[in-house]
């Protein structure tokens, strides 16, 4: 029997929708159950076509499980590998490390992981990252911390600690996606830890998106739950997430999530402020149930894609822009791991998905797990294969 939620919105879901907010715009509707994204996996075939229009690189070499990418002055990249929890600066052919004075620990699919920089980068040198750390009496969390990085690119100074107590059990579902949207408030997307009762516990920092203010750590004021007595809900932005492993932000404002299923149905999501993503495995950690259980208590948000039976493993994404890029133009690419790709997605302005293209030649690298934007339109794209990874530069041909 399943346990009710710890707390539902008041709003009728039209109500809820509607509220507008910076950087997440309202009429997110609702996928129902007969939602085409139950099917949209069918559109989801290689695309030979496309094959020639793409030109693949390895701008850097030799790494070990690189989790992010982020650009920070004359090209150079700030690149963070998960299990070695090594920061390292990228410039041209030469690697070199960061000095990064974090306690951080590594197990399962917790490390190093996110990094994201400052758009004011060039005048404060600001970055943020998302890491397995330690509490006071020594207890593993995941955290966010801004950085400032010195004009060299060899030594990191931790400004501030921004939000601890993301939770962890054993390293599983650590989640833990950042991105600095157009408002200014810093996002972050969470893993559930594998404990069924945080996805859709508004006191939990697990399976959420979360939104702060990127200087002082405080919840970000235009959250659905300024006023909530309990400090985490403050935090809360959507809910009843696995997973989440990549944040995007589209032109449009709109801020997306993708996110790990079970043995089925990663998903792709358009969030809406309040939003309920319909992820409950509990009692015990049940995977068999729905990623989006539309069974439970008031209203769930639907998948603007998911991936079927079996999971693909999607991770990073990131908006694809430029009149280059051509029929690339505005989808968005989503890195996968298992089935070492990126598919570039279109979706209407009304979000709903047009069509799936994924191209021959990102299926030659193994996997893939971050999409990064550099400031000249390419996309950065991080392996992670365990050995002899690379961030990969891709840019359209002619």
């Amino acid at each position: 029997m399943r346990r009710p939620l710890p707390l539902l919105l008041s709003l009728p879901l039209a109500g809820l929708l509607a509220l507008p907010v910076a950087g997440v715009p309202a009429g997110a509707a609702p996928a129902p159950a007969s939602s085409p994204a139950s099917s949209l996996a069918a559109a989801d075939q290689p695309d030979q076509q496309a094959t020639p229009g793409l030109r693949v690189t390895r701008a850097v070499t030799g790494l070990s499980q690189p989790w992010d990418v982020a650009v920070i002055d004359g090209g150079r990249l700030l690149v963070t590998e998960r299990e070695t929890r090594r920061l390292l600066v990228a410039d041209g052919n030469r690697t070199s490390r960061v000095a990064f004075p974090a306690r951080t620990w590594a197990s399962g699919e917790t490390g190093l992981m996110s990094v994201e920089t400052d758009p004011g980068f060039a005048e404060n040198r600001r970055f943020y990252t998302c890491y397995g750390g330690f509490r006071s009496g020594g207890a593993r969390d995941i955290r966010v911390v801004a950085w400032t990085l010195n004009q060299a690119a060899t030594r990191a100074t931790q400004a501030r600690i921004l939000l601890t107590g993301l939770p962890t059990s054993g390293g599983r579902h650590g989640g833990c996606r950042l991105l600095v949207a157009r408002d200014g408030s810093l996002v972050v997307g969470t893993g559930d830890a594998a404990v069924s009762s945080n996805p859709q516990d508004l006191t939990s920092l697990g399976g959420k998106t979360l939104r702060l203010n990127r200087f002082s750590g405080k919840p970000w004021p235009q959250n659905p739950f300024p006023k909530a007595g309990n400090r985490n809900k403050r935090y809360v932005l959507t809910y009843g997430h696995r997973n989440v492993q990549g944040l995007a932000q589209r032109k449009d404002g709109s801020l997306w999530s993708v996110e790990h299923g079970p043995n089925r149905d990663d998903e792709v999501n358009r969030l809406a402020r309040g939003g309920n993503y319909g992820w409950d495995p509990g009692p015990g950690y049940d995977e068999s149930v729905p990623m989006t259980d539309f069974s439970l208590p008031g209203p769930q948000i639907g998948a603007r894609w998911k991936s079927g039976d079996p999971t693909k493993a999607t991770s990073g994404a990131e908006w694809v822009s430029g009149s280059r890029w051509k029929s690339y133009n505005g989808t968005l690419a989503v890195a996968a791991l298992k089935d070492n790709s990126v598919r570039f997605m279109r979706f209407n302005a009304a979000g709903k998905l047009q069509g799936v293209r994924r191209p021959a030649a990102l299926t030659k690298f193994g996997r893939l797990r971050s999409v990064t934007k550099a400031p000249n339109g390419d996309l950065l794209i991080t392996t992670a294969n365990g050995s002899n990874d690379s961030v990969l530069r891709v840019r359209p041909r002619g």
